[in-house]
């Protein structure tokens, strides 16, 4: 008995150790390791992101021996140039944890980067959007990609100016719910004010055009080089109802990010991410030095009458290089801590963008904002969470250039093409100058 004691008893201390070695940590409070880090909250103001490093740098980091240095803040177009970049270049040394786009990510190389799949268990995954996280797969299931916020489109107001003009015409934040209600408006606000001013600047005016499309039933509008079926007829009657717009000066492709033309008065709104919310100012400002309050008004999407209503699914999400198996711990500790419920909550309500893990969107009910404007956009975000369906961006090599190609394009065409218009030429042919335009990017 007292031998078959001792083998059980070796038996659990042997078991003990293994799982000891298998589960020890290389992680220390005496030698403590630094990721640097790029990412993209806060370009142009205060970044809540570097204000939670900080806080993790003075607590868990301290604590398990791990200290985050951000070292680049930048768009996140500019970000996945970087990376590109710099992987290419032995001089320049690749950021420990970097914030990207699936497409950006999938660019480096899945053998480049870490599985978070290795890192938050099925357990764990099951309590976020499994949307979001399919959004930062690679086709061979590898992780790459974690979600820390998502954004989408929908319509941010002048609320000053916006009561002027309801008030003299009689048009309501209830007609700007459908694409053909917006662009009524839209072209009523031009005509109260004399042909001088648009209504609206649009960020990506190409999804506007997509998801009413779709809503129409447009279907599969791509080509298998990742470029648009011009044979689509929906597709194409979706963009000429946008061109038309455009052609009269009634809309405009915004000069990068609408919210400062907001803000200058040159429009009323603009059509773009929940993330703008960060960079608009509490008045407007217009050319002849008045100002006055801003009263931010936020609406969801337009969507197509009698349709079911889709929304994009926009947002960048954590990557980590691979080194080091310390610095993976370390990368993996830091996203855990990063992605925990409530910090989460209080991170995205602070920068315009929508949780992440499930049944967030219960809480913000619960979030007292001190700014009104965030407390709409919360409001227009979970109806949208609520009635829309998401739809995630493309992964198309190239096809973002080709996008900002077709921006830059139109907008040399609509400073010439309302005065066209105003002199009496066909709206319909000016429209059609847009899709010759459209079909010529290759």
């Amino acid at each position: 008995m007292k031998k078959q004691g001792y083998a059980i008893l070796m038996a659990f201390i042997l078991i003990f150790a293994l799982t000891g070695c298998g589960n020890k940590s290389l992680l220390s409070a005496k030698e403590p390791v630094e990721l640097t880090m790029w990412h993209v909250y806060g370009e142009q103001a205060g970044s809540p992101m570097d204000t939670l490093v900080e806080e993790f740098n003075r607590t868990e980091g301290k604590e398990k021996g791990v200290r985050v240095k951000v070292t680049e803040l930048s768009s996140a177009a500019k970000i996945g140039g970087f990376l590109l970049e710099t992987q290419g270049d032995s001089a320049q040394e690749m950021p420990d944890l970097f914030t990207c786009h699936i497409g950006d990510a999938i660019a480096l190389g899945e053998d480049n980067l870490l599985d978070w799949n290795d890192w938050f268990t099925e357990q764990e995954q099951s309590e976020f959007v499994s949307g979001f996280l399919a959004d930062g797969k690679a086709d061979d299931g590898s992780l790459l990609v974690f979600p820390l916020s998502k954004s989408t489109q929908l319509l941010m107001l002048n609320g000053t100016g916006f009561a002027r003009f309801s008030a003299a015409t009689g048009v309501s934040y209830n007609d700007l719910s459908t694409w053909e209600g917006f662009y009524d408006a839209a072209g009523k606000f031009y005509d109260w004010t004399n042909g001088t001013e648009p209504f609206c600047a649009m960020d990506y005016p190409i999804r506007a055009v997509e998801l009413n499309a779709l809503e129409h039933g447009a279907e599969d509008f791509y080509t298998e080089d990742g470029w648009y079926d011009f044979d689509n007829a929906v597709f194409k009657e979706s963009w000429m109802q946008f061109a038309r717009a455009l052609a009269q000066g009634h809309i405009v492709v915004s000069d990068l990010y609408s919210n400062t033309q907001v803000m200058t008065g040159e429009v009323l709104s603009g059509l773009g991410s929940s993330a703008a919310i960060l960079y608009y100012n509490d008045t407007v400002t217009y050319e002849d030095g008045r100002s006055e309050p801003m009263d931010l008004q936020v609406v969801p999407m337009p969507m197509t009458a009698g349709a079911e209503p889709l929304m994009t699914q926009a947002g960048v999400g954590l990557c980590a290089y691979k080194t080091t198996e310390q610095k993976a711990e370390a990368a993996s500790l830091f996203a855990h801590w990063l992605t925990e419920k409530q910090r989460n909550l209080d991170f995205v309500t602070s920068t315009g963008y929508m949780p992440v893990r499930n049944g967030a969107f219960d809480s913000i009910d619960e979030v007292e904002f001190a700014d009104p404007g965030y407390a709409n956009l919360y409001t227009a975000l979970k109806t949208m969470q609520e009635t829309y369906t998401p739809l995630a961006e493309v992964r198309f090599t190239d096809y973002y250039s080709r996008v900002h190609t077709l921006y830059d394009g139109l907008r040399q065409m609509q400073q010439e093409l309302p005065r066209r218009a105003a002199a009496g030429e066909d709206v319909e042919a000016l429209a059609e100058e847009t899709w010759a335009l459209f079909r010529s990017i290759q």
